[in-house]
């Protein structure tokens, strides 16, 4: 008769993994939280909750092992929000609008159309560990998004149909640029 020998009961092995994985869902979430906090306190216009929110919504900050993974993943969101926004600028311009409004839609269109290359090198500079020429790069997609609100203030009375939009651009510009400074600082 053979025995059939199993040096480790299957059971056993699939709580281990389960845990292990468990566990390193929690260390990223820990690092997520740890990072977002710091962000938040060396910058007063970034707000923690939205820090958090933006980064666990990225699947991959799931996985993240330390800071400069966070790093790139945060740049890359910054770059779909951007895509996203000037998206969102090419549909509102198809509409009737005041021609004040449509003038301010389309130096928002020409400024997020400047920032998504930006942020493509970004993430470059980035890689290449060049952190000086990633915060200049995320730095002028932040300029580009307040360009973009202050636009529309220039007339009284008008309202941005921008401004989620270029909120979201400041915030996720702001946490790059944390996330970039903390790194060059080490």
């Amino acid at each position: 008769m053979w025995q059939t020998f199993t040096p480790f009961p299957f059971p056993l092995f699939l709580f281990l993994l389960i845990s292990i994985s468990t566990f390193h869902s929690i260390t990223a979430n820990d690092l997520v939280r740890q990072t977002c906090k710091k962000c938040a306190q060396r910058d007063p216009n970034l707000s923690y909750n939205f820090c958090v929110t933006s980064l666990q919504a990225a699947p991959k900050s799931h996985s993240a092992d330390d800071l400069r993974e966070l790093g790139i993943i945060s740049i890359k969101l910054l770059g779909r929000n951007l895509t996203n926004s000037r998206s969102c600028i090419k549909e509102l311009l198809k509409n009737k609008l005041d021609p004040f409004i449509r003038s301010c839609l389309h130096d928002c269109f020409d400024l997020y159309s400047d920032a998504i290359p930006a942020t493509e090198q970004a993430i470059d500079d980035y890689k290449s560990k060049h952190y000086d020429d990633a915060n200049i790069d995320v730095s002028s997609v932040m300029d580009a998004s307040t360009t973009c609100e202050d636009g529309f203030k220039e007339k009284e009375g008008v309202v941005s149909p921008l401004t989620k939009s270029n909120n979201d651009t400041f915030q996720l510009s702001a946490i790059s640029l944390s996330i970039i400074n903390m790194l060059r600082l080490n």
